[in-house]
This record gives structure tokens, sequence and C-alpha cells, in this order.
């Protein structure tokens, strides 16, 4: 039956689950943007395309709305305090960028220069379900390196997971 679950109780059941953490970017014509999040997942392979979700009441919500494009940096363990940055420590957008190093990309976006893996994506459709925004774009760009282990977050709480897994190489 809907609405037996309540926030708390829901949140709570979240926290219990394993997230790679990101830095999504954007750059266009209504400016440069960035924030940080779990909520992000593969959606198909024809056409690549992948999602992430955003808290609808941001600043920066109409940004990436007007932008129609953003990139989604997946960050390792030695990334833990630009996620923080990303994630509200620094509200001026200008210091949240110049707390790394990038690379600009084909489509003006920004990718986290050490990221494991940078998705740059084209804003195909941007659905308001609740409090959040799930944006979908078809991936256009796609950096990555072959070292690095990702920046996790459970239970609250930013962490990493040692691995043995080789990387599958391009």
């Amino acid at each position: 039956m809907p609405g037996q679950v309540s926030q708390t109780e829901f949140r709570n059941a979240m926290a219990r689950v394993c997230a790679p953490v990101n830095v999504v970017t954007t750059n266009g014509a209504a400016g440069r943007g960035g924030f940080t999040a779990t909520a992000m997942c593969s959606v198909t392979d024809d056409p690549p395309t992948l999602l992430v979700c955003m808290n609808s009441r941001s600043a920066q919500t109409q940004l990436f709305l007007e932008n129609r494009r953003f990139c989604v940096n997946v960050l390792t363990g030695e990334h833990k305090d630009l996620a923080a940055v990303f994630a509200g420590r620094e509200a001026n957008m200008a210091a949240r960028y110049a707390a790394a190093d990038w690379i600009v990309l084909r489509s003006g976006n920004q990718a986290l220069a050490d990221a494991i893996v940078s998705f740059d994506c084209s804003l195909t459709q941007a659905n308001l379900v609740g409090t959040h925004h799930i944006l979908i774009g078809e991936v256009a760009e796609i950096r990555s390196r072959k070292d690095g282990q990702a920046l996790l977050y459970f239970d609250r709480n930013y962490v990493h997971v040692p691995t043995q897994i080789g990387s599958f190489g391009g």
C-alpha cells in the first residue's frame, strides 16, 4: 500500500545501499555548475545512456536543464575532499572548480582530469519525480583511466573498497 513507508525509514534503508560517488558538471550558455551525486546508473547501451538524479530545489537545477548537457565524473578514494566541496562545503562555483584539475571536452563540459571515468552526456530527458529531477543523458564521449579505486558512499560515510579486479581495457 502506498504511504506505508516513512521518509526516515526509506532514507535509513537507502543508506545501506553502497553507491559510487560522482561529481556531475555542466558548462554552457546558462553557466557552469557542479554537484556531488550518488544516484547515477546506466540506462542502456543502445544508445549509450545513463541517468543521474538531482535535487530540484538546488539553485543549479535550471543551469543543468538550460545547458542540456552534463558530465558525470566517477571519483576515486583520493577525491573525498572534492566530493565534500561539490556537495556544498564550498558555495562558490569558481572555488569548487579551483579545487581540482579539469579538461575541457568537445561539448564544453569539464571533466575531472583524474576521474576513474568521465561520461559526457547530452541531456535527452528531464523528469521531475517527487523532490528530484531524473536527468537522462546520451553519452557522447568517455574518458577513462586504467587504475584507481572508486570512492563509495555507504552508511552515510565515504568508503573505498580495495579490489583485485583489473580493467577491461578499451
